[in-house]
């Protein structure tokens, strides 16, 4: 190679790495209420729980801790339940009416130390939902692994109703009673991936739960990095205090309808 062709090759690569540089614009990010999450100078996420091991962190927690959350977790399930009959009532009778399909739909999701379990919800897809997934591939909102498709065209009208209050969810209370979830943990997603960052798999060392710092901190509006580190801090922090701080966040951010897809 002359001089004058590595002349050349080093002004490309000089004009190439200029333009990545002038293309490489700080990620814009959202200012969270709860998880106080830290970025570089770039907008990254800095991963404050690297280089720890987060099965071992949950395995530390106090063992008077675990069984005060499985008992308030079958207790506040149980009156839950029967609190909210007249309002499942209600929706089964909504569901039934808009479509005559099922009233629930039990997917099957990760739990604990990725064991798949039957995750209930009230159906608010349309009733070909699955066989419609071609129309949706490639839409998803490319959301690390969670797959979520904004303005998804197979929710029903009822569907649309329930998703903004979250009352879709509350099926998840029989999940919660049967040990399965927890009422406070990193949420149950649908993902089409099994293979990914040793640092995102560690959110399922612990029971997924109906509410978390996703919950309450924008839901739909955060981004998989941000969604992995707020599962993560959750882990580091479990304790009576933050899971009772987090019910209560989550009860005012349903009233706000704040992020809900």
């Amino acid at each position: 190679m002359n001089s004058a062709t590595a002349e050349a090759i080093d002004g490309v690569s000089h004009n190439r790495a200029l333009a990545l540089k002038h293309d490489m614009k700080p990620i814009q990010r959202v200012e969270r209420k709860y998880s106080n999450i830290q970025f570089d100078s770039m907008g990254r996420v800095i991963r404050a729980y690297e280089g720890m091991d987060m099965k071992a962190v949950y395995a530390a927690k106090p063992i008077a801790y675990k069984i005060v959350k499985r008992l308030f977790d079958i207790i506040a399930s149980a009156l839950g339940l029967i609190i909210l009959s007249p309002l499942f009532l209600v929706m089964a009778i909504a569901i039934k009416m808009e479509d005559g399909g099922p009233v629930i739909f039990s997917g099957q999701r990760w739990g604990k130390d990725f064991k798949y379990f039957p995750m209930h919800k009230f159906r608010s897809m349309c009733v070909d939902a699955e066989s419609r997934t071609a129309e949706v591939v490639g839409e998803d909102d490319k959301n690390g692994m969670a797959f979520k498709v904004k303005d998804d065209p197979r929710i029903t009208k009822v569907g649309k109703f329930m998703r903004k209050t979250t009352i879709d969810e509350l099926p998840q209370l029989w999940n919660v009673l049967k040990g399965e979830m927890s009422l406070v943990g990193p949420r149950p997603i649908q993902t089409t991936k099994e293979d990914g960052d040793p640092y995102d798999f560690q959110r399922w060392c612990v029971k997924p739960g109906l509410t978390c710092f996703w919950q309450v901190d924008g839901r739909a509006e955060v981004p998989w990095d941000e969604w992995v580190e707020m599962d993560l801090k959750y882990i580091n922090e479990m304790s009576v205090g933050t899971d009772l701080k987090l019910l209560w966040a989550t009860v005012l951010a349903v009233l706000g309808k704040h992020g809900a897809v």
